[in-house]
This record gives structure tokens, sequence and C-alpha cells, in this order.
């Protein structure tokens, strides 16, 4: 009786419980964490142009301040962007390529020729007032507000001028362009000081930069 018991005492001690192994959670966890990353992301809009436009242009000379013309200013401007642009891989045409007069009509059926397009048009300011100073963006849509924002802040980090902020203005070419729009002011040529800049190759290569640098960055 005792061996008996003593058999079965042993093989009682030695029986082994089976573990049991914790579900495997990870790719349930790398699904949840899909889903979640897809439902917070941003929806992009791919843009294929970037459409410059020069302000102003052969009988409408824009802002004309000591001998200093607005439409050639913005003409000089376009190109330098257009050219940064392009060496980026971003394919950028211009309304304008020369000292022309092209109507506000017309520059939005250019620009609405191409699909997926950003419209920025380019230009320098003026005022009645010699003393104001300062680069200003407008826009007329949602996306026009954000792209503008960009090119604005860009602007803002490098140039040391007044940040005349964003504004929101029906302007023509804002209005019929059916894509993002934006439109820049680079400075104020009724000011000495910021004329001879705007004047200079240097500084309007510095705007160049900078826009381009905007353009991307909203892109």
């Amino acid at each position: 009786m005792m061996r008996h018991l003593r058999a079965a005492r042993s093989h009682t001690a030695h029986r082994r419980i089976p573990r049991l192994s914790p579900p495997n959670l990870l790719p349930a966890l790398v699904a949840a964490l899909g889903f979640l990353l897809l439902a917070t992301a941003p929806s992009a809009q791919a843009y294929k142009w970037v459409v410059l436009d020069p302000g102003h242009g052969g009988k409408d000379n824009g802002a004309y301040w000591s001998g200093v013309r607005e439409k050639t200013l913005n003409l000089d401007l376009a190109r330098r962007v257009q050219a940064i642009l392009k060496s980026k891989g971003v394919p950028a045409v211009l309304t304008r390529t020369s000292d022309v007069y092209v109507s506000l009509d017309q520059r939005a059926a250019i620009a609405n020729k191409y699909s997926d397009h950003l419209f920025v048009s380019l230009h320098f300011n003026a005022s009645l007032n010699r003393s104001v100073t300062g680069i200003e963006s407008f826009y007329y849509s949602s996306n026009g507000r954000k792209l503008a924002s960009a090119i604005q802040s860009s602007l803002a980090s490098r140039i040391r001028t007044k940040n005349r902020g964003l504004k929101k203005r029906s302007y023509k070419v804002l209005m019929k362009t059916k894509g993002t729009a934006a439109l820049v002011e680079c400075g104020f040529i009724s000011n000495a000081w910021e004329r001879k800049r705007c004047n200079s190759d240097w500084f309007r290569q510095i705007l160049a930069e900078q826009i381009a640098k905007g353009i991307v960055n909203f892109m």
C-alpha cells in the first residue's frame, strides 16, 4: 500500500503543467498603427507645374520711381525663381518672357493651360508715403492662403524688412486662375532704401531663393 502511495506521489510531482504562450499581438498593433497614420495624414495634392507671373510689362510699367520700373524687376525676379525651381526638378513656366503687355485675363488663361499648377504672381510695391517698407503676400482661396503663407514665411525668415503679412484680396489673376494662386509684393520701390536694394542683382537673387524655397515647401 505504501509503495503504491509513494509511486502515485512521485508521478504527481514530476507531471509537467503546459505553459500557455501569450497571444502574438504585434500584427494587430502594426495594422492599427498604420490605420491611424493613414487617418491622420494630411491629404496632399500633386502639383505638376509652377506658373510664375511677372506682373505688368510692355505699355504697363507698374510702379515707377526714380528710374526704376517695376515691370523690369518683376521679369528678372521671375526668371531667377524659374531657374532655381528647374534646378530642383520642378517644372516652371512664365506668363511672359519679355517686355510685352499681357492682360490679366490672358495671364489666367495661360496658367489654366497647365493642369495641377501653382500660380505665383510676382510684383514690387509702391506708396505715396515714401516711408512705407515691407513684404506682403495676397491670396483669394483657402489653398491660396497656405501657398502665400509658405512664401511669406520663407521671405520673412531671411529678409530684413517689415513683415506685412497675408491679405485676402479679390485680384482677378487670383480669382480666375484654376490652380492654387498667390501674389507676392517684394518691397516698396517708393522707399529710397528699399528701392536701392530691390534694384540690386544680389538682393533679387535672395528674393528668388526664398520664394522658390516657399514654393517647394508648399509642394
